[in-house]
């Protein structure tokens, strides 16, 4: 019943506006030069990271139990239309829902393209349910053993996979089809993915975060978990980046090089400095807001319902900022990333250097002006 309603509203709502704009309509399609399978790959991955949100935002009982509920599931899920529709939109078109597909491609009756696109929607489901059970096995337990449940590395290693590939995926792909807002869509990403993998790994997706949350104590983060958790990263960001290389080889930028240096005429220190500075804003609003005690008056919840927003909010600055300085990747494993689609090493360790001492002053910072985190006491 419910497929039966969406497809009739996306149904409906494609023919009001085929009635009122045609004969100037959108068409669903492949966007030139990509071909299909470009289109219908980014359809089945940026679906199944919308149903994925979903699952761990709004349906998850250890995210959002019914006892306290979070308030951000909204949010979270509204934003993967920005990460997604950005980072798609001119390989596919970004529908990402087939409802959508239907109402865009009514002018064919919905027989043209829809039913591939439907078909590629509909497999990123299916993925996302299985990332799902991967990352939050616990939820298929009954509530006794789901209480007792202490979540593996493996666990955690996977969550941070997962978010880092997605915000490397994400920037990458923003590059090389030549997106307008590489920076709003990439912190989009990140924030979705907080708000779904939190609870999980701590959704760090960034060795600077991690060295920064490590270095500050409290029993936050381990060596150990923190050292596997930055090779999982680093992995994704390899991973996310040789995937950008297919759409950067078929797309309309395949002849521009896109190596991890900086912009136009500024030195390398100068690069180095922004990416040092706003990799350190990053990370000390991650320790502020994600690793702190809550306030008195948010004592009645156990959720921080602005914490992902805040640290996505800080890519967007960093990367408008300083991208027409370094390029704002402001985490090693972007520049990993980028490297690897450029198959060319660059300048991405030095600028891994100058990212990882951000996340270094960041402890430090937190030191200074969060005494009462560091009293004896306030270790959890």
């Amino acid at each position: 019943k419910y497929w039966l309603a969406q497809l009739s509203a996306g149904a409906a709502a494609g023919a009001t506006y085929l009635a009122m704009f045609a004969p100037r309509t959108a068409s669903l399609e492949p966007v030139a030069p990509f071909d299909p399978f470009h289109a219908l790959l980014v359809e089945a991955i940026y679906t199944g990271v919308l149903c994925f949100v979903v699952l761990n935002c709004a349906c998850s009982r250890v995210n959002n139990p019914s006892s306290d509920g979070n308030q951000s599931y909204g949010l979270a899920i509204g934003f993967v239309i920005i990460a997604g529709g950005y980072a798609s939109g001119n390989v596919s078109g970004g529908a990402l829902n087939p409802a959508v597909a239907l109402g865009l491609d009514i002018k064919n009756l919905g027989l043209a393209w829809a039913p591939v696109w439907m078909m590629a929607e509909l497999c990123g489901a299916a993925l996302a349910v299985v990332f799902f059970r991967l990352v939050r096995p616990d939820e298929g337990l009954n509530s006794e053993d789901a209480a007792r449940y202490t979540r593996p590395l493996v666990t955690k290693c996977a969550s941070e996979f997962l978010g880092t590939f997605m915000l490397v995926l994400t920037v990458g792909l923003n590059i090389v089809t030549g997106s307008v807002a590489t920076a709003w869509s990439a912190a989009a990403a990140l924030m979705c993915m907080i708000y779904s993998l939190g609870s999980v790994s701590g959704a760090h997706f960034n060795p600077a975060v991690t060295v920064a949350i490590m270095l500050s104590g409290r029993g936050k983060c381990s060596p150990a978990d923190g050292a596997s958790y930055m090779v999982a990263q680093c992995l994704a960001g390899t991973v996310a980046g040789l995937l950008c290389t297919i759409f950067h080889d078929a797309g309309p930028k395949s002849k521009v090089e896109f190596h991890v240096r900086p912009v136009g005429d500024f030195s390398a220190a100068s690069a180095g400095t922004v990416e040092m500075f706003f990799t350190f804003v990053l990370a000390y609003v991650v320790l502020a807001v994600a690793t702190t005690r809550p306030p008195a008056s948010q004592l009645t919840t156990r959720h921080s319902f602005p914490f992902a927003l805040a640290i996505g909010s800080c890519v967007t600055a960093g990367g408008l900022a300083g991208g027409a300085i370094s390029g704002g990747a402001l985490n090693p494993a972007v520049a990993i990333g980028l490297a690897a689609q450029d198959l060319s090493m660059g300048l991405s360790p030095a600028f891994a250097c100058w990212q990882l001492a951000g996340g270094v002053l960041a402890s430090v910072a937190l030191r200074a002006t969060h005494p009462s985190e560091f009293q004896a006491e306030a270790v959890k």
